[in-house]
């Protein structure tokens, strides 16, 4: 069973290779702030999940498919106020030094499209959330340092913790893969409404 990821998310990639899945990838080419201003307003788990199953539609027909279609999206909430990706690096180091010492949410939209045997079948979503806990000793020059990477200016709420972003979180409730983007745990949930288990999507030895 192939899975099909609309998504060019280094992370997510990640996130399924470690457990065993090499996705086919695919970009949805979808134009997120166009498409989340033409909905609003939303609040930030009907936003990601209006995303996630843009992405993953965007892609139906452009490709033969044989599995799986996911789509994936994420936000970041802080005082009722979603962020996405800051892009700018004013913009990112603004955000650190708000974001410090405080807790959001990190909302994960998901969206499963069933295209076995090249047939556009049904689909299904969920959302993940986690809470995010910031330590509150981070100091203007960490976020100046961490900004200077570059990592931050790419990723929902300016931050990983799967990567350089990590040692600035000190706290994380709920799960950990929604704060990555792609909750596997979700995804396997999803599968079983089309009655698959998990483990045919395996198609890779995860690496230890």
């Amino acid at each position: 069973m192939r899975l099909y990821l609309a998504s060019t998310s280094p992370a997510r990639l990640a996130t399924l290779r470690a457990v065993g899945v090499e996705p086919v990838l695919l970009s949805s080419g979808v134009d997120e702030e166009a498409v989340a201003a033409a909905a609003a307003p939303l609040d930030g788990p009907q936003l990601v999940q209006l995303l996630a199953r843009a992405k993953a539609e965007a892609v139906v027909g452009t490709s033969e498919f044989d599995g799986f279609i996911l789509g994936g999206d994420s936000a970041f909430e802080l005082d009722g106020q979603l962020f996405g990706k800051p892009h700018l690096p004013e913009v990112a180091r603004d955000r650190w030094r708000a974001q410090r010492g405080r807790t959001g949410l990190l909302h994960s939209g998901h969206w499963l499209i069933d295209h076995r045997g090249g047939v556009l079948g049904d689909a299904v979503g969920g959302v993940s959330t986690a809470a995010v806990t910031f330590a509150s000793d981070i100091t203007d020059d960490e976020i100046d340092a961490y900004v200077a990477t570059g990592e931050p200016l790419q990723v929902a709420g300016a931050f990983t913790i799967d990567s350089l972003g990590a040692p600035l979180i000190s706290r994380i409730d709920g799960d950990p893969h929604a704060v990555v983007g792609l909750s596997v745990s979700l995804v396997r949930t999803l599968l079983m409404q089309f009655g698959v288990p998990w483990h045919s999507l395996w198609n890779r030895q995860p690496q230890h």
